[in-house]
């Protein structure tokens, strides 16, 4: 037997499993002593002893030839010392003898307790965190594990876990290279090495980090905790944190004594937050970070607004006035909902840094996606590819980052190239170890539902106490220095609360968190109250379709159904005429040509839901060799994002919604891939986009568009659910509006978001341009189509998208009927797809004199004008609302009152459609179509509303 055979078979499979190469996998060693067996890594190319044999003989050769984890085993298994370290012996002169046996027994038990010490630190490693001494308040049975891991050497008697006694605590281990805590030296004696493992991951911090896969991710971790000294401060970052906690806990005792019966969500318990963002602030300045951008919840917001955005005092403090009046209009919000941009000097750093809090509703984590968003925007427009000078921070509470799915949908989104911000720091106040000592919200009792907790609590010597008093017995600071920091900044507060009493009115737009300079003017108002045509150069229009019916790569084979599909584009561009996906393609081509960022962003966007858009082609003989012709317009033209998103809305809805605040001058456009998947994202349209302006003055011009329509396939995925958008309109249905000159630009002005949709590609165009040529952003809901995207009718003539053409908010009959007004029976008003079956069951029914009809392409704000041109042009005529939606859905009960208005309630508008249902549509495909002709006949039965009353 060969000396190493010898070695191999003394040590059995634990060497080989412990000590292989750096290239691992993960298995399990069961112990020599009883207990659960631990995890070590062996070689992936199997057979551990041939490979240790290569890596012997290599050795035997040349120690500095193999690593010197391998140099370090050798050396030991080569020792016959019975204690200590010796000098090593060759391994190949120990004869095959008895006397020999013995000496390799006390090497097997030499490298044995070297492997055991190894197995006791990587124990320290995975679990120390569990005897971490995490609970201030004693009570660690309530909430937290108290389980005490078998392996950790919690007292003397465990030592026997790894068959060492107390006799061995004062040998000296060699230290493996996946652990710091020897610093510069290799070897440490095994009471040291228990020492410092306690001190790293036994004390105040757990440290929880063995499951990432990265090894180099490890290695930066146990570096950074580790290594001797690396968590002592110097005298002057201890006098920083001592002055900055003072401002953490002064500004919540301030609030408390001034208004004691007010919510302040206030941060009690866990005040060191406020050195701690200030420390991440510092720390990344000075690693050359410009923009951070901060999202969190309601606990806290008004000390990170004080003390780490660095927002005037007296502006926090006269929002606690109840007298005070709002300047701006809208709602407004609580003040711990509030956001805030401000740009100043790094006290630490002396460098520029612009800190934005986002503005966030009591919907805890739905800020997250918004921060992602708003941070991916700002990297894009510094062109920060690496995320180096803009990054992101986001302070969550423990339960609601554990229990809410929108963190891990914005997690989903980190490592997508369109989507990733390069690295997020999460700070999670953890409610079991930062306790509040006013409970939630300074109104409630805590007492009633945790007594016995709360009795701990108020024993608690506040945390500034307790680091003064340290600090002062150290001789860091003294009594005299401390109690001045506390006097200058409680004289802070006071001259500040004495200017608060100054200021009579609230200007909401003093808390915006994204501010566009040059936007609007000085009062924040648009500079003008036009919007101009939207309509484009026929030649213009002729560049974009030829390059959207071509690929501009050279050697680049698409697929031949694609094909057929751009020359289709092709034929369309010289025919002029454009069909959904090519007006979709020249409303954003021309805007890209004037400088505006186009985003489109959602699941399949780049293909398309319907497989219509095909704006990223796929080379069919390269893998991933890819092609977005949109970017190959123009030589100055702006970027063209088109992004497939990952499975969520909530995430991504919100992600767009930040990413559409950083600038005004960006389109961006949010797909679903059926209307009513918005279901799941409905949190960001109810308390973000429908609100915020209102909320928070912020103007926000994000687009969704909505897939729409009954098809007979059922009732997911039919309706987008239009009368939700419009029940949140907030144009008034009973208020008759003055036509001024300025009418229809001042109702998009004032209404909180747009509703439309378009039955033209023309009319889809121009309110794509329309979005960005207006003079401020309002949020533009787009019901978008699904048959008609093929629909040989749904096709416009350039003639509709020429210079000088525009959005039509209505589209008024022009057929015969529109000749004759006087002979018209009929006037039906609709939207969307509907249109096309009444247009084909009029013909066909020949009605064409006797029935007009007249579409809403914007059905919010209403078109009151426009809708009063109509009826009055038809006097003579029934109206009638047809919709293909059931009664209780859709537009009707929107429309309905507004009509009455503008009839003055002197003619009803009757309606025709699905009766009321619960479900969106019928699951049944003859059902649907037996229906849709029940509901087609009525709207033809001339006779139908004959003798009714409304």
């Amino acid at each position: 037997m060969t000396p190493l055979r010898l070695l191999m078979s003394r040590l059995g499979a634990q060497a080989a499993r412990l000590l292989a190469p750096r290239d691992v996998q993960v298995v399990s060693w069961q112990r020599r002593s009883s207990g659960p067996p631990a995890t070590f890594p062996i070689s992936r190319g199997g057979g551990g002893s041939s490979y240790m044999e290569e890596m012997y003989f290599a050795w035997l050769e040349n120690p500095r030839s193999v690593h010197k984890s391998w140099d370090s085993f050798f050396q030991k298994a080569s020792e016959g010392a019975s204690c200590g370290l010796v000098q090593p012996q060759p391994p190949s002169i120990i004869p095959e003898s008895r006397p020999a046996l013995s000496r390799g027994t006390k090497t097997s038990k030499l490298v044995e307790d070297h492997l055991a010490v190894q197995s006791l630190i990587r124990a320290y490693q995975i679990r120390g965190h569990h005897v971490a001494q995490l609970d201030p308040l004693g009570i660690l049975d309530a909430d937290l594990d108290s389980f005490v891991p078998s392996d950790l050497i919690t007292t003397i008697d465990k030592l026997a876990f790894y068959d060492l006694q107390e006799a061995d605590l004062d040998k000296e281990f060699q230290l493996p290279t996946t652990t710091f805590i020897g610093g510069s030296e290799s070897t440490l004696s095994l009471r040291e090495i228990i020492r410092r493992l306690e001190n790293t991951y036994c004390q105040h911090i757990g440290l929880e980090f063995m499951f990432i896969n990265d090894v180099e991710q490890c290695q930066w971790i146990r570096q950074k905790f580790e290594t001797p000294g690396i968590m002592q401060f110097s005298s002057q970052e201890k006098r920083t944190l001592l002055a900055r906690l003072v401002r953490s806990m002064r500004f919540e005792d301030f609030l408390a004594r001034k208004w004691s019966s007010e919510k302040r969500f206030g941060l009690e318990g866990c005040e060191v937050m406020i050195p701690a963002l200030k420390t991440i602030i510092d720390k990344s300045s000075e690693m050359g970070i410009e923009n951070v951008i901060l999202g969190m919840p309601h606990r806290g917001r008004l000390n990170v607004l004080a003390n780490v955005i660095r927002k005037d005092l007296e502006q926090i403090f006269c929002q606690f006035d109840p007298k005070l009046e709002a300047a701006d209009e809208g709602s407004g919000d609580v003040k711990y909902h509030l956001g805030m941009y401000h740009e100043r000097i790094n006290r630490a750093t002396n460098r520029n840094i612009t800190l934005s809090l986002v503005a966030n509703p009591s919907h805890l984590e739905a800020v997250d996606p918004v921060v992602q968003g708003k941070t991916k925007a700002e990297q894009f427009y510094r062109g920060d590819s690496e995320g180096k000078k803009v990054m992101s921070i986001l302070v969550h509470g423990d339960a609601a980052f554990a229990g809410q799915g929108v963190v891990y949908e914005t997690f989903h989104l980190s490592d997508l190239p369109s989507y990733t911000t390069n690295g997020t720091v999460h700070v999670v106040v953890n409610n079991q170890v930062c306790y509040r000592r006013r409970g939630h919200n300074e109104m409630d009792e805590p007492m009633f539902t945790q007594p016995l907790m709360y009795k701990q609590i108020h024993r608690q010597v506040p945390v500034l106490k307790k680091y003064a008093d340290r600090l002062i017995a150290e001789g860091t600071v003294t009594l005299q220095e401390f109690e001045e920091e506390i006097a200058k900044y409680d004289r802070i507060c006071e001259e500040a609360y004495g200017r608060s009493k100054d200021k009579k009115i609230l200007d909401i737009k003093h808390w915006l968190d994204s501010p566009w300079p040059g936007f609007f003017n000085v009062d924040g108002e648009p500079k003008s109250m036009t919007c101009p045509a939207t309509g484009i150069p026929e030649d213009t229009l002729i560049h974009i379709g030829t390059v959207a019916s071509s690929v501009p790569l050279e050697g680049f084979r698409i697929h031949t159904g694609l094909s057929r599909i751009l020359r289709g584009r092709a034929d369309m561009t010289r025919k002029r005429t454009a069909d959904w996906a090519l007006a979709e393609y020249m409303a954003f081509g021309s805007l890209l040509q004037e400088g505006i960022h186009v985003r489109l962003s959602g699941q399949d966007v780049e293909r398309g839901t319907f497989s219509h858009r095909h704006h990223v082609l796929h080379d069919q003989d390269i893998d991933r060799r890819t092609c977005v012709p949109m970017n190959h317009l123009w030589p100055n033209q702006a970027p063209y994002t088109v992004c497939n998103s990952s499975l969520s809305e909530y995430g991504v809805l919100g992600f767009e919604l930040g990413y559409a605040m950083a600038s005004p001058n960006a389109l961006v456009l949010w797909e679903a891939q059926f209307g009513d998947f918005h279901n799941t994202a409905q949190c960001i349209i109810d308390q973000f986009i429908s609100t915020g302006q209102a909320k928070w003055v912020r103007h926000n011009g994000i687009v969704l568009l909505l897939p729409h329509g009954m098809e007979g396939m059922g009732p997911e995925h039919s309706s987008a659910r239009p009368e939700r958008f419009l029940q949140m309109s907030n144009d008034d249905s009973d208020a008759y509006p003055a036509f001024t000159e300025d009418f229809e630009v001042r109702q998009l002005y004032d209404c909180n978001w747009i509703v439309v949709n378009c039955s033209t590609p023309a009319n889809y165009f121009h309110v794509l341009r329309r979005q960005i040529l207006l003079p401020f952003r309002k949020p533009l809901i787009i019901f978008t189509p699904k048959s008609l995207l093929r629909h040989p009718e749904a096709k416009s003539s350039f003639d509709q998208m020429v210079s000088g053409t525009s959005f039509q908010r209505v589209i008024p009959e022009d057929g015969a009927a529109a000749r004759t007004p006087e002979q018209v029976r009929r006037l039906i008003f609709c939207t969307g797809k509907v249109y096309y079956d009444l247009v084909k069951e009029r013909s066909s029914q020949g009605l064409e004199e006797q029935v007009a009809i007249t579409r809403l392409e914007q059905i919010s704000p209403f078109p009151f004008d426009l809708v009063k041109q109509e009826a009055d042009q038809y006097q003579g005529a029934e109206l009638v609302w047809c919709q293909e939606e059931h009664k209780n859905m859709g537009y009707y009960d929107y429309i309905s009152p507004r009509f009455m208005t503008i009839l003055s309630r002197a003619r009803p508008i009757w309606y025709v459609g699905r009766d009321p249902a619960a479900a969106p549509a019928t699951g049944n495909r003859n059902t649907h179509l037996v229906s849709l002709k029940k509901f087609l006949d009525t709207a033809f039965s001339l006779q139908a509303f004959e003798g009714k009353t409304f």
